[in-house]
């Protein structure tokens, strides 16, 4: 089985979103008149998504060859899945999911989250791999 996933920072949608936050602060500076300050503040948390837009991080997951690779911006791993024992999927209270590899030697590598094709895609693959998958729902540890 093979999979591919490839994703980047700079998406039209997050483009928009800054854009309109932008302009909502504009209208609440020149249209409210609010103190500038206050303005900036609230700009303040546009910043993170500014610098995703900016530097358009890349992350990557591909399955093949009897190996998972992963790439999130400059940082990336791989393993073969001989040495995996299972895969563990997390559903989390705010419905994300979370995927930690549990290597046969007992230690635990978590798959950084912008790097992870939609949760069902990549249980398929495994599964058609012949890896062990378990899904966790609500973990709270």
């Amino acid at each position: 089985m093979r999979l591919d996933h490839a994703a980047r920072a700079r998406r039209p949608r997050t483009v928009l979103v800054l854009l309109a936050v932008w302009a909502a602060l504009a209208a609440l500076w020149w249209g409210l008149n609010a103190a500038w300050w206050i303005v900036a503040a609230l700009a303040l948390f546009t910043l993170p998504a500014l610098w995703e837009v900016l530097t358009d991080r890349r992350a990557a997951l591909r399955l093949e060859d009897g190996m998972l690779h992963w790439q999130n911006g400059p940082r990336g791993d791989r393993v073969s899945l001989d040495a995996l024992d299972h895969v563990r999927f997390d559903t989390r209270l705010d419905l994300s999911v979370r995927v930690t590899l549990v290597l046969r030697d007992g230690r635990r590598i978590r798959l950084p989250h912008p790097c992870l094709p939609p949760h069902r895609a990549l249980e398929a693959a495994l599964d058609a791999a012949g890896v062990t998958t378990r899904r966790h729902h609500f973990h709270f540890i």
